[in-house]
């Protein structure tokens, strides 16, 4: 705990924690605001499909434990973004500032540090999942009403939902981590990471898609093995057409998290530190 302590010093020293902070405010509201506008076209009937498939995946998003789901859980696309970043950068301050050096000569078990960057990591994500959780349980009742949905706090399916949301926090923390050891760049690591959690999952899920219309259905559900898709799929109120089961996705985004996770401490172990 004294190491973990001792991780969590140092992005409070920094500026680093309200920078990522006040990024993180407006990111939320965009997505509250995009989260509302798809909640309503989905009940007002003005999302289409574009296929019997497509339409009944639609159908499904547009039951009312799903568009609640999906609202309590909102500014986790984002929020897991600001965690992926912060939690990486927990390793790559280090070399950023030149005092790796001395942190694994003070604590020589580099497996200890490795473990107690993912403690912080992981602290640091159910913060951020708090902070995202108590304002949509503030705001989202407000937009339920708005839209005429049953506010659904007493469905056991939404308050998994958001369990499931710091389960998904505390994991990409832990790839965070684990991806920081592999590029120890500061700027190489937030740059690649940013685009490669926003761009690039777009792509491949594009990707998925066009393979999926023009090769073979089942392609489709293989998108689950992007972690973006595997996160939210986790989420969902309900099974969805067309879509793997919930607990693949749970699956599938803990299967990253530990290969990140046993990969980062390996390396750090073997690499020298200069």
């Amino acid at each position: 705990m004294r190491l973990v302590n001792a991780e969590l010093f140092k992005i409070r020293t920094t500026a680093l924690w309200w920078i990522m902070g006040i990024i993180l405010l407006p990111l939320y509201a965009a997505s509250l605001g995009f989260n509302w506008l798809t909640s309503y076209a989905y009940l007002s009937g003005q999302a289409d499909g574009g296929g019997a498939d497509a339409q009944a995946q639609i159908d499904a998003a547009a039951q009312p434990i799903n568009i609640a789901t999906n609202l309590y859980t909102t500014g986790q696309y984002m929020g897991v973004l600001i965690v992926l970043l912060l939690s990486a950068i927990i390793v790559t301050s280090e070399f950023f500032h030149l005092t790796a050096t001395t942190t694994f000569l003070v604590t020589p078990r580099r497996e200890a540090v490795i473990l107690a960057k993912l403690g912080a990591g992981i602290i640091v994500a159910l913060v951020v999942w708090v902070v995202t959780t108590l304002l949509n349980l503030i705001l989202v009742p407000i937009i339920l009403d708005a839209l005429n949905v049953p506010v659904q706090l007493g469905e056991p399916a939404v308050w998994r939902a958001i369990g499931l949301n710091a389960l998904a926090f505390g994991l990409w923390a832990v790839l965070g981590v684990g991806l920081g050891v592999l590029i120890r760049s500061q700027l190489a690591a937030t740059l690649t990471l940013a685009i490669v959690y926003t761009v690039g999952a777009a792509v491949i899920g594009g990707i998925f898609q066009l393979l999926a219309s023009q090769v073979a259905e089942w392609i489709g559900k293989l998108q689950v093995l992007v972690p973006t898709t595997a996160s939210q799929l986790m989420l969902a109120g309900t099974e969805l057409p067309g879509n793997p089961p919930r607990w693949v996705g749970a699956v599938v985004l803990i299967g990253y998290a530990v290969i990140a996770g046993v990969v980062g401490t390996l390396i750090t172990k073997r690499r020298d530190i200069s």
